[in-house]
């Protein structure tokens, strides 16, 4: 192709086409992959290195973060990452600074990363696929209902588009899960009545406020205590297991739900305004239920696993060497390989491009963040919330702009029976 823009028009349309095997992006002069960051923290400086052992042919081209020092310490860690420095070619003029970053770094990208705080997400997923770039997203997705409703339209879209977007849920990337839940599909444990989703962990980070921070820059960066930021532990973490769960039920979603929660250990003003545990049993149409259970207490037994009980037997499914099991009529244990789960998110995103048979996890990676939403709605307000209630709630975390003069008070803790259902 003789220029970039032609290229990554003809990088979009390899989801329509595909000849023999081969990837139609190398019947093109130039198959070289760009790839946009946007969000460079920890988690984004990680998928970048992923993104670039995923293929032969990929540089990342751009990046794009609110604050410039996050930018600077991501650059500088993959630039000194011996597998992946060659690939890295972001010059001054593609570093990117501030909240409208991520539209620069779309218009640079073929595939862009999206790894801010889930608050922007939807956002950023709707420029993305206008723009007609395959995505990897970050879970979750989105911090309300109207956040949910933008991704799943926007995938829909995407659809429409040929265009791949694959999610961070990334349990449903790891080959042991993949067969543990195969198997459970096939009738391993008999007719699925029980789940038990556990996420306990010990404490969480903050950043205290440092002198003359306005409102945005230090909730911006203290995000993982703010439920805009992050939509609460619950939602932001504790959406893994709930996904699991939500695979093992073919993505069915619950009718209802009702729970607690509230904040025993983790409650000084540093520590927003989120809860530091949560216990939700949600109901599905057929009679089974999902008990979810999580917490974040220093010192504490940790456990992170999801447990299957069935007419027939029962299943664990948890990160642990041992953690992938079936104890039915004839008792199976998960014997390896172990992949990478991370890895694999982004080389089946590739792969899908190369190959022009694109991924779309839009459905269910929106549909689990609800759920998780759906969970922190009855805990908040102490109400029975329905599916159709989560899906349909006007509550918007969305602040009254993305501006870092504008006035952000401490937003009040959720007291259940006081807080309304919006």
């Amino acid at each position: 192709m003789p220029n970039s823009t032609s290229r990554r028009e003809f990088l979009a349309a390899t989801a329509t086409t595909t000849l023999a095997g081969v990837s139609a992006v190398h019947a093109a002069g130039d198959d070289t992959i760009k790839v946009g960051l946007i969000g460079c923290g920890d988690r984004g400086t990680g998928a970048a290195v992923q993104a670039l052992s995923a293929d032969k042919n990929v540089k990342l081209v751009a990046m794009g973060d609110a604050f410039e020092d996050r930018l600077k310490s991501s650059l500088d860690s993959l630039r000194q990452k011996a597998d992946v420095a060659a690939k890295v070619e972001v010059p001054p003029d593609a570093c990117f600074i501030g909240f409208d970053a991520y539209n620069s770094v779309i218009a640079r990208s073929d595939v862009v990363l999206l790894c801010t705080p889930p608050q922007f997400r939807p956002l950023h997923l709707k420029a993305a696929v206008e723009a007609g770039r395959h995505v990897f997203a970050e879970k979750p997705v989105a911090v309300d209902a109207p956040g949910v409703r933008s991704v799943l339209q926007t995938c829909a879209v995407a659809k429409k588009k040929g265009l791949s977007v694959v999610s961070g849920l990334c349990l449903r990337y790891d080959s042991g899960f993949r067969e543990t839940v195969g198997r459970i599909h096939a009738g391993g444990v008999g007719e699925v009545l029980t789940l038990f989703a556990n996420d306990y962990r010990g404490g969480r980070w903050k950043k205290p406020r440092q002198p003359g921070q306005t409102d945005m820059q230090y909730q911006m960066r203290n995000w993982y205590n703010f439920t805009w930021l992050s939509g609460d532990f619950n939602v932001e973490q504790h959406i893994h297991f709930l996904d699991v769960c939500s695979w093992v039920m073919k993505d069915e979603y619950p009718v209802r739900a009702i729970g607690v929660g509230g904040r025993s250990v983790l409650n000084s003003p540093d520590y927003g305004n989120i809860y530091d545990h949560f216990s939700v049993v949600y109901e599905y149409r057929g009679g089974a239920r999902l008990v979810s259970t999580c917490r974040q207490c220093p010192g504490c037994k940790n456990d992170l696993s999801a447990h299957v009980v069935g007419s027939q037997g029962k299943a664990l499914l948890s990160e642990r060497t041992d953690g992938l099991s079936i104890r039915a009529a004839t008792d199976w244990f998960y014997p390896g390989p172990a992949n990478q789960m991370y890895q694999t998110e982004h080389d089946e995103l590739f792969a899908s491009i190369r190959a022009g048979k694109p991924i779309n996890n839009g459905e269910y990676m929106a549909k689990s963040t609800l759920l998780a939403v759906m969970g922190r709605m009855a805990a908040y307000t102490g109400q029975q919330v329905t599916w159709e209630m989560a899906m349909n709630s006007k509550e918007d975390l969305t602040p009254p702009a993305y501006d870092w003069g504008v006035k952000l008070p401490d937003p009040p803790i959720a007291v259940p029976g006081v807080t309304r259902f919006a």
